[in-house]
């Protein structure tokens, strides 16, 4: 199993081999994350709203996100080394995450797009400097993101978003259509390969980059009726791969010149349409913070 840590995303990335790409892509992965039965299951039973329904209130969603009706939030500052920590569990949710880190981009978007902001309150942390507190007293493992709430922490990107959307009141962020639950699981749990695959194309074949692009569009193909990966729902899904997307795009055009998008429509639109959503636009850094990182990582 092979792994690289680094500080600027603060994870272990698992290298894995993507053998072929479709709608459902057949992986050879070293490293997998937990099962979400549970998960699917609880979706499956609260399945009953009707479809019409659903469409209406995700058309509702989209319409918002695209608006400028969102509440614009003033980020609190970086927490170092000399931080004082905040008075921990005392009740109060705490999302603590690095601005720069995709991975807790994920869990900062989720936030934003359920209208969180006024729940679950922003801890950033200096990960090149992180205060001592924050792994003896909060979280052992030492990474954002990670959640405080109800005298408990939790960790792991793709699981903190599922336990937000599921914990918390706005708009769900799930499917109820089985067909889609399905769709959505094999999507989420290929990410990693997916990233890993663009990684380490960064030093090394560049057609592991290219047939990951190429996965993409085809998973985004497979629903007709919106930009998303199912289709008119943005979903976790799309906040799964986007943060990761918005990287890779900057980064390859500036060092390889290289656009993701070209001959790709189906990702060049639900690009567009993510970067048209004001929770998530308020997630974003200056692209040059993403390629300068991702310099440090893979170029010198």
């Amino acid at each position: 199993k092979a792994q690289k840590r680094n500080d600027q995303f603060d994870t272990e990335l698992p290298f894995a081999t993507l053998d072929s790409f479709g709608p459902f892509l057949r992986l050879t992965i070293f490293e997998k994350g937990d099962t979400d039965a549970d998960y699917i299951t609880k979706h499956q039973r609260n399945s009953s709203t009707a479809s019409s329904t659903r469409k209406t209130r995700a058309t509702i969603l989209s319409a918002t996100m695209a608006s400028g009706l969102v509440k614009e939030e003033v980020l609190p500052p970086v927490l170092g080394s000399s931080a004082e920590p905040p008075p921990l569990f005392d009740g109060t949710t705490r999302l603590y995450i690095s601005y720069t880190c995709p991975y807790a981009q994920r869990v900062w978007a989720t936030r934003n797009i359920k209208g969180l902001q006024d729940k679950i309150q922003l801890v950033p942390i200096n990960l090149q400097n992180r205060p001592d507190w924050y792994k003896e007293k909060l979280y052992p493992p030492n990474k954002v993101p990670s959640l405080e709430h109800n005298n408990e922490v939790q960790g792991e990107s793709l699981n903190l978003i599922k336990y937000i959307d599921s914990h918390f009141e706005g708009p769900s962020l799930f499917p109820h259509d089985p067909a889609k639950i399905e769709f959505a699981e094999v999507l989420m749990s290929s990410s990693d390969s997916f990233n890993s695959a663009v990684f380490s194309s960064f030093k090394g074949d560049e057609n592991k980059a290219y047939a990951a692009f190429d996965f993409v569009e085809t998973a985004l193909s497979k629903f007709e009726d919106g930009p998303f990966f199912l289709g008119h729902q943005f979903s976790l899904v799309d906040i799964t791969y986007a943060p990761f997307l918005e990287r890779f795009q900057h980064f390859l055009l500036d060092v390889k010149n290289y656009d993701l998008t070209a001959g790709r429509p189906k990702l060049a639109a639900f690009i567009e349409e993510v970067y048209k959503m004001e929770p998530y636009k308020q997630t974003r850094r200056d692209p040059e913070e993403y390629i300068g990182i991702l310099r440090k990582m893979f170029l010198e």
